[in-house]
């Protein structure tokens, strides 16, 4: 950097120089500001991470892209949301709370083009292809100087009480859902994008100063700037400083110049002879950093810090540092300390040379070449003494060749898509939970691998009227059916048919279980009405896949084996992965509807489900059989099933799961059917009734209603 002194005899120079410097840039620009501990700072690295939420704090102004925390400048208190959920008759209900936060962020003082990915807790809340991974409203207020109120905000607060908050660019959330967040509003950056493409440092240091500074040399090009600091001042030298750029005053402007370049040439007029005035002087080498580390944001590993470190061989011990709140890759950096470390070992060497005093117009910070000198010199000191014009003049880096460096390990935020939402419903068939009201199971997931939960909304009259009914669970791993499995017997292992399914996105995978994991329940799934479990899931591609050894009918659902078509339902049963309602007993016979409404506005997912009672009735009985006896009469026997209990523990009975055990009999026959209720499982007909009989259809009676039938055919 060049520190410009003026010692002026009367009035041939200090005003015009002295008033463009004093003016514009707030005085004496000290060529040490980057590295003096004490002296002005520029923006810091530190303020961009944290988000806050205080008055007075600066918003910085946003040049190219970079990722920034930002400043809460409007907040209302958490919304609290409730959901009731019933676990039947003589339980106690079951309350679930959830919370959303409405606020706003201030992000850039000056307009920007809009916001790239967000980052909450770390993790990215809204991926690169603009998706949100939580449902939220979302706006952005570019910080144009004719944008008007946030409707958020002046509904709330009132029209004409609400800011515009014209000149800053910021992002308002609606109702963002906290669950993911411990229930409290995350700490956010955003990677906001002001400008189309990188920026030059020239470029964005005449942005700040106005029409004061020019700035028409190529300097480095930052990806992204972030302007911050205790003054302007102290911004743009931090940006001179990275292109390795001075400052000269050209009629009332400055002119931010760098490396070699038009240079005015010096011929001394005898320094050291006549004069004894002009000298060169070289500074011990340990005066000069031996190392210089550059801190900066990088792109590439998501604007994480990242620093870059440069050494010069010889004597010395000092390191410098330098911050700067740029995004530029880690080859970028490296070049930029290690053109640092060169400028500030090359300035140990100081020329000063004597020139008549016509040689006022020679200007400090001008380019310079010194006869008997190689190299491009630039004037740092000016001074008129006894009409000689005293030049001190310190050497200009040359360019310093590209370096290569690694920015290191990238641990890249995930930025998965979430796709659409796919809902399946259903009544669930007795796993083992006795249920006395009737049970709808949801199962949901998305179509992108990002997809973790939706609202939902409940009805149970067709449509005409919705009730929220909380979120659903953990994503399924669900899809639809391409081959069906076909008929065979739900008492064996069906060896013969396969199912063939197609998965809803390529995250999602099944696994093989042996027979004791099967016996536990291992991967029981509902393929369209018939829980079945497999054995083998065997992978074909494209999100297909075939499934052998199959237990068919499981827990009472035989009657639906052999009955699925191409496209129905495949849903794996897993206990975190669904989401059960228990319905008033009034829906059962009619149908519930159940919509799912993912993160997007657009994105909503429904299905229905035929309300049979399925999940409140005992199972069918099984097993029916007709004992003919010599004398003409039969006994017709059966066994019950319990929706309590599928394992036959003690070898003997099932738990009944019921009030009491009875029976509805049918007797079919050509007269007309008889209907009579047992109370054991078996019933006797005479020889009469057993020539008339065709048919006999068995009940149970549960204390919510009749089991399925099973019925007999009668010779």
């Amino acid at each position: 950097m060049a520190t410009i002194v003026l010692t002026v005899a009367g009035s041939l120079i200090g005003g015009p120089v002295g008033g463009a410097i004093g003016g514009l840039l707030g005085g004496v620009v000290d060529r040490e500001v980057l590295f003096k501990p004490k002296g002005r700072e520029g923006p810091r690295l530190s303020e961009l991470r944290v988000q806050t939420s205080s008055y007075g704090t600066q918003i910085p102004k946003i040049f190219g892209t970079m990722r920034v925390a930002g400043s809460v400048i409007w907040a209302i208190d958490l919304i609290e949301h409730r959901a009731t959920q019933s676990n039947g008759k003589g339980r106690p209900s079951t309350t679930s709370y959830s919370y959303t936060a409405s606020f706003a962020v201030a992000l850039s003082a000056r307009p920007i083009l809009g916001i790239g990915r967000i980052w909450a807790d770390g993790k990215l809340l809204r991926g690169a292809a603009g998706d949100f991974k939580a449902r939220t409203g979302f706006r952005v207020h570019p910080g144009t100087e004719d944008q008007a109120p946030d409707p958020l905000i002046a509904a709330a607060e009132g029209i004409g009480m609400a800011p515009a908050h014209r000149g800053i660019a910021y992002a308002v959330f609606e109702d963002l859902e906290l669950g993911d967040f411990g229930n409290r509003i995350p700490s956010l950056s955003f990677e906001v994008i002001a400008d189309s493409g990188p920026q030059a440092a020239g470029a964005i240091a005449q942005a700040l100063a106005g029409d004061v500074l020019v700035a028409d040399e190529a300097t480095a090009a930052l990806a992204g700037f972030a302007a911050s600091g205790a003054s302007a001042r102290a911004v743009i030298e931090t940006l001179a400083g990275a292109a390795g750029g001075w400052f000269r005053a050209d009629a009332g402007k400055l002119a931010l110049l760098h490396g070699d370049g038009a240079a005015v040439e010096l011929a001394d007029m005898g320094a050291g002879e006549e004069h004894g005035r002009g000298r060169r002087d070289i500074a011990a080498a340990d005066t000069a950093p031996r190392a210089l580390t550059l801190a900066y944001y990088e792109p590439g590993r998501d604007y994480q810090a990242g620093v870059q470190r440069a050494m010069r061989p010889g004597a010395g011990v000092r390191e410098a540092r330098m911050e700067l709140a740029a995004a530029i890759d880690a080859a970028s950096a490296k070049t930029i300390a290690e053109a640092a470390l060169m400028r500030l070992d090359m300035e140990r060497e100081r020329r000063t040379v004597a020139l008549p005093w016509g040689s006022l117009e020679v200007r400090p910070g001008e380019r310079v070449t010194i006869a008997g000198a190689p190299g491009t010199w630039r004037v740092e000191r000016w001074r008129l003494e006894n009409m000689v014009v005293l030049l001190e003049c310190v050497a200009v880096t040359p360019g310093a060749p590209s370096a290569e460096a690694s920015g290191g390990r990238v641990l890249p935020a995930p930025d998965l898509a979430t796709g659409e939402t796919v809902v399946h419903v259903f009544e669930l068939p007795p796993l083992g939970m006795l249920a006395t009201t009737p049970r709808l199971a949801i199962a949901a997931a998305g179509t992108g691998p990002g997809w973790r939960s939706a609202a939902l909304l409940i009805s149970t009259d067709d449509g005409a009227s919705w009730s929220p009914a909380g979120a659903t669970a953990a994503p399924a791993v669900l899809g639809h059916v391409v081959t069906p499995p076909g008929m065979a017997p739900s008492h064996l292992e069906d060896r013969v048919n396969t199912l063939v399914v197609e998965l809803t996105n390529g995250a999602m995978l099944l696994h093989d279980a042996d027979t004791v994991a099967l016996a536990a329940g291992t991967n029981l799934a509902m393929v369209g009405e018939e829980l079945l479990q497999f054995a083998h899931a065997v992978p074909l591609g494209g999100r297909r896949w075939r499934l052998e050894g199959l237990w068919r009918g499981r827990r009472g659902t035989e009657s639906a084996i052999g009955g699925q078509m191409a496209g129905d339902r495949f849903v794996l049963l897993e206990p975190e992965a669904l989401a059960t309602l228990d319905l008033p007993m009034q829906v059962v016979g009619t149908s519930a509807r159940v919509l799912a409404q993912g993160v997007g506005d657009e994105d909503a997912a429904e299905a229905a489900a035929a309300m049979t009672g399925v999940s409140i009735v005992p199972p069918a009985p099984v097993h029916l059989r007709i004992d003919d006896l010599p004398d003409g009469s039969a006994e017709v026997r059966w066994m019950r099933r319990s929706r309590l209990g599928w394992d036959w523990i003690d070898g003997v009975d099932a738990p009944l799961g019921e009030e009491s055990e009875r029976y509805q009999v049918t007797i079919l026959r050509a007269e007309g059917p008889q209907v009579v209720e047992m109370l054991e499982p078996r019933i006797a007909l005479s020889a009469g009734e057993r020539v008339a009989a065709t048919e006999i259809v068995v009940r149970q009676i549960g204390a919510h209603g009749l089991s399925r039938p099973a019925m007999l055919e009668l010779a």
